[in-house]
């Protein structure tokens, strides 16, 4: 069973794939097996199927120990908590999940139904806990569940939770106050203002320079922290004025269509039109007054007209809103402490890409949730290695990482006695500079695991 676990959180790691992908990648392609002493070829595909469900029936414990054993190795203070959510879908019906629904897929995969994996993370990227909700799951209202369960776990001064606009709604905001969480948002509210002369410059790097002006609401005891990023400003714009040019281009197309034989003329159908494409392109027909001349006596439009009133600036961009009651805390502190949820998209890519997270081949409720639990499982080793290189410089991704250390192999070396005997030598390859880099960071051996010989002649081989 312990094999079993191994093979498949490693097989996670390393080739990432199914538990049946697993299963072919220790048997034929890892030297897994040769590294903990144990012959995969003798473990059935149904005992990988079988530790995943042993695993899932441990996930709470194995949760609090991973966590814990991250903070007791690496001294980090729980004073942060992300959360988010994202999903995955299903390859197949999923008619025998209770979790699969259809819902709004986050890689454009709404045909397919969807589960929702959910997770609680330290500042520091460890998974504090994770847990699995149906594919159409309403992001704010699953906050309580998740919180509360860690506030049972763990008593005592709650930690500072961070959350985007997807989970700030006003009724989270009064849970986390009534729980006495401190709590730094993504505010929803559309109402932005900036002044220049009032904001300080929290970051000025390589073109992109944030600024950030606190607001104090003595009513509510809130801050807001409006930010202007110039690189969103930049991006913003570019965006607005690609809207506008096909917006624009549309109404251009439409208007020159009255003049022509077989298009559409009736007034009320060019009205219907012009409010299609006004729906359509929402984000530049802001910008714009549009109007329709009417022929009363043909019943027929006759001339379309528009006209740019207001420009992007008028709608600040690149600006947006955080709020918190970490009143004590300066824009600095905050504004750094908000792009952590970066971190936590960073961890969901991991997860997606370099995890087999997605998709899911699985069609029973437990054998679903057990998939996801074993790459949040991976993803916690996974972690542990990326942490401790980063502290030694080196910043490549797990995808990164896998790449430098390929090529490295264990290997037989065969040679031809004089007696006429054979002996096979069978090692690990010598190290790359690239990949003694690496091992020297973590501290492990660059020969990973033992050197064994066997002399082999007419009887049976014997082991030296």
């Amino acid at each position: 069973q312990q094999a079993a676990a191994i093979g498949t959180l490693v097989g996670r790691m390393a080739a990432p794939g199914s538990e049946l992908a697993t299963d072919y990648w220790l048997k034929h392609h890892s030297a897994l097996g040769e590294l903990i002493d144990y012959d995969f070829t003798r473990m059935s595909l149904m005992q990988l199927y079988r530790v995943c469900d042993q695993l899932l029936k441990h996930k709470a414990a194995l949760e609090r120990f991973a966590y814990g054993r991250a903070k007791t190795l690496f001294a980090f203070d729980e004073v942060i908590t992300l959360y988010d959510l994202t999903n995955t879908y299903f390859e197949g019906s999923g008619a025998g999940n209770a979790n699969a629904a259809l819902g709004h897929s986050k890689e454009k995969r709404s045909d397919c139904p969807l589960v929702t994996l959910a997770l609680v993370l330290d500042s520091s990227g460890f998974v504090k806990r994770s847990e699995v909700f149906t594919g159409n799951a309403s992001e704010p209202k699953t906050l309580a569940q998740m919180l509360g369960a860690l506030a049972e776990q763990a008593p005592g001064e709650p930690p500072t939770v961070v959350l985007d606009a997807g989970i700030a709604t006003e009724e989270n905001i009064a849970w986390l106050r009534e729980h006495h969480h401190r709590y730094l948002v993504v505010s929803r509210k559309r109402h932005r203002e900036f002044n220049p002369d009032e904001a300080v410059v929290i970051k000025e790097q390589d073109g992109l320079r944030i600024q950030a002006q606190r607001v104090l609401d003595a009513e509510s005891g809130e801050v807001a922290l409006y930010c202007h990023s110039s690189q969103r400003e930049a991006k913003e714009k570019g965006m607005a004025e690609l809207f506008a040019k096909r917006f624009e281009d549309a109404l251009e197309k439409l208007a020159s269509g009255l003049q022509k034989k077989g298009t559409v003329k009736r007034y009320a159908k060019v009205l219907e039109r012009v409010g299609r494409l006004k729906q359509r392109y929402s984000r530049a027909a802001q910008y714009y007054a549009v109007s329709v001349e009417h022929d009363a006596a043909s019943g027929k439009a006759c001339a379309i007209h528009w006209q740019r009133n207001k420009t992007v600036n008028d709608t600040l961009p690149g600006v947006y809103c955080l709020r918190t009651n970490q009143t004590q805390w300066d824009e600095a502190t905050l504004w750094r402490t908000y792009t952590m949820l970066t971190d936590l998209e960073a961890v969901f890519r991991c997860l997606k890409s370099e995890l087999g997270l997605r998709p899911v081949y699985h069609h029973k409720t437990e054998r679903v949730s057990g998939h996801l639990f074993i790459s949040v499982l991976a993803y916690h080793l996974v972690h542990t290695i990326r942490f401790q290189l980063k502290a030694r410089g080196i910043h490549l991704s797990w995808q990164g990482l896998r790449r430098q250390l390929a090529g490295q192999e264990r290997v037989t070396v065969e040679l031809k006695r004089a007696d006429g005997k054979t002996l096979h030598i069978r090692k690990a390859s010598r190290a790359e500079p690239r990949q003694q880099l690496i091992y020297d960071a973590l501290g492990i051996s660059d020969r990973p695991g033992k050197t064994e010989k066997t002399l082999i002649d007419e009887r049976l081989p014997t082991t030296v």
